[in-house]
């Protein structure tokens, strides 16, 4: 068994990045710029956009984060999208997911730049990846593709199984892994809620991607010997420690791991290797924009 460590990967990615944009500074060129506009004070949010804008300042980027309140009113969201989408300053920008519920996400997203999404949602850019024709990828998938190309995972022909559906994880990266190059030409099968007799489907897979949002729904009974196992999940379940709860996945580790060759850890799998491919994606938007 062996540990796909998205850490350690996703800390060798955002080293090649910051040599790049090093040579970018030498050259006098404008180093690219993210943005990040975040909608309340949701916990895991702002955790996860401190994270992005520690991760730009370190590997050399340019980072801004608008902050605004809870009962910002969609049509003043919007307005922020708008201005953002026309700053030529800004290279790539994310609306931190999820927003308070009298605004509607669809529209919000919609009204992004295709051209600065680096998050990937955008309808032109998952159509655009969905043909297999230049787009922003959206980051978690993208991060899946780039942790077995890097750990050399054998993918072609492999029956994969996909548990969840969502646009976000689960529908792109059952297209990417279907397609035609590394880390792909797999045989996939795309289950959710509604599949009955999941554990037929996982019993026979040669790589599980789980994205279910489920705290250890993978059993050890549900998985063959030798199983490619990446866990999307991440879940804070209550306890009595000093901070109140743990961080786990999708799948049963303990159980699982051993029958696995291949194995994401939760937390340090997955996790950091959606925050640097959209570090990545961001880079990709400034060539493409210069």
């Amino acid at each position: 068994m062996e540990i796909l460590d998205g850490k350690k990967i996703s800390n060798d990615i955002k080293q090649e990045i910051a040599v790049e944009v090093a040579k970018m500074k030498d050259r006098g060129e404008k180093v690219p710029h993210l943005a990040a506009v975040l909608v309340g004070n949701d916990g895991a949010s702002l955790t996860y956009v401190g994270s992005k804008v520690r991760s730009c300042k370190k590997i050399g980027f340019e980072s801004t984060l608008i902050q605004l309140p809870e009962d910002t009113s969609e049509e003043k969201l919007l307005e922020q999208v708008a201005a953002l989408n026309n700053n030529p300053d800004i290279d790539g920008y994310i609306v931190q997911l999820p927003l308070p519920k009298h605004i509607n996400e669809q529209k919000v997203l919609l009204a992004v730049d295709p051209s600065k999404d680096v998050d990937g949602f955008h309808p032109e850019n998952f159509g655009r990846m969905a043909l297999d024709m230049v787009s922003f990828i959206p980051a978690t998938p993208f991060g899946i593709m780039e942790l077995l190309r890097r750990y050399n995972v054998d993918t072609s022909g492999k029956h994969t199984v996909v548990i969840g559906r969502s646009h976000i994880v689960g529908r792109p990266i059952s297209i990417l892994m279907s397609q035609k190059g590394k880390a792909a030409d797999a045989t996939v099968t795309l289950t959710h809620s509604r599949t009955k007799n999941l554990k037929e489907f996982t019993k026979n897979a040669d790589i599980i991607v789980s994205a279910l949002g489920v705290p250890d729904f993978l059993k050890a009974d549900m998985v063959k010997e030798g199983v490619v196992v990446i866990d999307v999940g991440i879940t804070r379940v209550p306890d009595s420690s000093e901070k109140g709860y743990y961080i786990t996945g999708d799948v049963d580790f303990k159980e699982v791991a051993p029958k696995a060759s291949y194995i994401t850890p939760v937390p340090g799998g997955v996790g950091p290797m959606t925050i640097a491919m959209l570090l990545q994606n961001t880079l990709l938007a400034r060539k493409r924009r210069a």
